[in-house]
């Protein structure tokens, strides 16, 4: 048997929030050099602000300064940092509660050393030489027997204007190692072959494979080659791009589709071009048209009878 394929993939996208008032307020503080905190009905200091009071279920008041000094309340040692995240050197991460608050806040703490972190050490703010509205406008937390900190003034004035949205990106990578079908099933892609796997008990053929029958719960050992035809059972018209869209040539409007392969009882999605949108329809008969490099670049129309309802209702 093959060794099973492998390939490092990531995900990456940015995640953008309307902030909406009260963390709106609590990052245009952050611009300033001011942390903000919210006072819930039971009378504790929350900071960060919450939206929503955890008691009461009404938005804060007015929200009040706290800090910016603090108190380390517990941490844990980050020995080598990971890509992006606050600091290129060891750092702490650490919950602090910051002096007027009844709430800790997790950030990064420069301490210099494991050694020299501890629980009870007195932090202040690094705050970012340029600043945004991000909860990086603090750059990390240092300890206050340490030297005062340089830079800018933290506090550029009320000429910075209000913050209502922030982008975070969020990327993940990791490598992934194909089952022993479906590395059978992209082997078969490279020589243009669309490999299923057949169950033993019911009989439904799965493509990509999927090893196990979700019906039965066996194994589905019995390989089937599939014709690179099918049906499109069901549809949508994409009319906005996404950011960071990659496929080239591909602009909307154009058709995502659910695509029922003949001889395969499950379907699955793919690009549908070749026509126009509107054409698109339920039933239309379509078939693949490869790429040079081996994989299915699209599936377009085949021009045959569109195929009769009942024969793909069963897997809508």
């Amino acid at each position: 048997m093959a060794d099973p394929l492998r390939a490092p993939l990531e995900i990456e996208f940015d995640y953008t929030r309307s902030l909406g008032p009260v963390l709106s307020e609590f990052m245009t503080g952050l611009v300033r050099g001011r942390i903000l905190g919210a006072r819930g009905a039971d009378g504790r200091v929350h900071a960060p602000p919450f939206e929503y009071d955890p008691v009461s279920s009404e938005p804060p008041g007015e929200l009040s300064e706290v800090g910016p000094e603090g108190t380390v309340v517990s941490w844990s040692w980050m020995p080598e940092p990971l890509e992006g995240q606050p600091l290129a050197g060891p750092f702490a991460w650490a919950l602090i509660r910051l002096d007027g608050a009844d709430t800790t806040m997790l950030h990064a703490v420069d301490a210099g050393s494991a050694a020299a972190m501890r629980t009870g050490l007195r932090v202040r703010p690094r705050w970012a030489a340029s600043r945004v509205g991000s909860i990086r406008d603090i750059a990390c937390f240092e300890p206050c027997d340490g030297p005062p900190p340089g830079g800018p003034d933290p506090d550029p004035g009320t000429e910075a204007g209000v913050v209502t949205g922030t982008i975070t990106p969020v990327r993940l990578s990791y490598l992934h190692t194909a089952s022993p079908g479906e590395s059978a099933y992209l082997r078969g892609l490279a020589d243009r072959r669309l490999l299923g796997q057949r169950c033993g008990v019911c009989g439904q053929v799965y493509v990509p494979p999927r090893g196990t029958c979700p019906a039965d719960g066996v194994p589905t050992q019995e390989e089937v080659e599939l014709p690179d035809t099918g049906t499109v059972t069901t549809f949508c018209v994409v009319n906005v791009a996404y950011p960071g869209q990659r496929a080239v040539g591909l602009t909307p409007p154009y058709v995502a589709a659910a695509v029922l392969l003949d001889g395969a009882d499950i379907a699955f999605q793919h690009l549908v071009l070749g026509c126009e949108p509107g054409e698109v329809r339920m039933g239309l008969r379509v078939r693949a048209v490869w790429n040079d490099s081996g994989g299915i670049s699209h599936f377009a129309p085949a021009g045959e009878p569109d195929a009769a309802y009942e024969s793909y209702a069963r897997c809508l």
